[in-house]
């Protein structure tokens, strides 16, 4: 850690995630009750750090940490209240930053208050951190990149966005400039990183399926309705399995030289979405249809899609010794696992 706390020093070091030697430090997850954040808030719990979250619950769920409300302090407020974060971040020793307006669909409904709080509320964040001197992990996303025709991606790849008139672009366009005004601060020394997620999947994801088709497609399957898929379904993405989403986020958090960097943390293999489709009806024995639907009846008119989105994880590996290990098979899987346990 290049800076010091203002309240005393604190040791980081990737010892804290590879080593039963623990040095145990007070942890601000934002948005630790959603998806990601609840299992990066366990993996903390485990590493034996205190741990408090603030979240609003919009999308995010208080019982995603019913099993660690005895250790765990949660505080249910947003990342537009300056005066909340400001308290929460002086109290921590290292900020997560994960709260964000997520989803494509939440996007597109709602860009203003989308766009608010992706930009709004980093800015306190990270203005908090600065003031106190915090080391701070922003999470982006692969939604930066646009609709680059360059593959794999790349961290200081180009970006390549659409018209301004389609809202789709604005949560990349905010996640970018979350990450201009990180690398902004990590210019005036602060310890920054910052991990751009691949569509992560796993236990606990949104039943809603705003933000993830391997949601929607549960959902749909187990209900046994059509499984709907956009186009004609060649469209590609590399899925994340948590569990290696967490790890890599926590080996950014705890390495030193990760410190001003972006990382790329998603598995490489490509999985187009028709295939995907016919992959969870086969693993949850559904007999729907896959019912090919238009872009436009979903989102609207002139959405826009990336056809493929696939990492280079080459900075990831050699700095945090991180790649996915957890195959697409092995994490439905799971995933199924949690889903039929939790939706009957």
């Amino acid at each position: 850690m290049t800076g010091e706390p203002t309240d005393g020093p604190c040791t980081f070091g990737a010892v804290a995630v590879t080593s039963s030697t623990i040095v145990p430090v007070r942890v601000l997850v934002t948005g630790g009750a959603g998806y990601i954040g609840s299992h990066l808030v366990d993996a903390l719990c485990e590493a034996g750090h205190e741990v408090r979250v603030l979240d609003n619950l919009s999308t995010g769920k208080a019982e995603n940490l019913a099993g660690r409300l005895d250790r765990v302090h949660l505080v249910n407020g947003s990342i537009l209240d300056a005066e909340i974060v400001e308290q929460e971040v002086a109290a921590a020793q290292l900020v997560f930053h994960l709260a964000a307006a997520v989803g494509v669909r939440h996007i597109v409904d709602d860009p203003l208050n989308s766009l608010l709080t992706n930009t709004r509320g980093t800015e306190n964040v990270l203005a908090a951190c600065f003031r106190h001197w915090r080391k701070v992990l922003v999470a982006s996303t692969s939604e930066v990149y646009g609709k680059t025709s360059k593959f794999p991606m790349s961290e200081d790849d180009d970006r390549v966005l659409g018209s301004t008139s389609v809202h789709r672009w604005s949560y990349s366009t905010a996640k970018a400039i979350d990450e201009h005004l990180a690398l902004a601060y990590a210019a005036k020394q602060l310890p920054i990183v910052i991990v751009r997620y691949f569509n992560s999947y796993g236990p606990r994801i949104d039943e809603r399926g705003y933000g993830s088709v391997v949601a929607n497609f549960l959902r749909q399957a187990t209900a046994g309705e059509p499984l709907t898929v956009h186009g004609d379904g060649s469209q590609s993405r590399c899925f994340t399995y948590v569990d290696d989403t967490v790890r890599g986020t926590m080996l950014a958090a705890f390495t030193p030289e990760a410190e001003g960097l972006v990382f790329n943390l998603g598995s490489t293999r490509e999985t187009p979405i028709l295939e995907l489709a016919e992959l969870i009806k086969q693993s949850v024995g559904s007999d729907s249809p896959i019912a090919p639907t238009s872009y436009e009846s979903y989102y609207g008119p002139g959405f826009e899609d990336t056809r493929r989105r696939v990492p280079d994880v080459s900075r990831a590996r050699e700095i945090l010794d991180w790649e996915p290990t957890i195959t697409l098979e092995d994490g439905l899987a799971r995933t199924i696992e949690w889903w039929v346990k939790t939706h009957g």
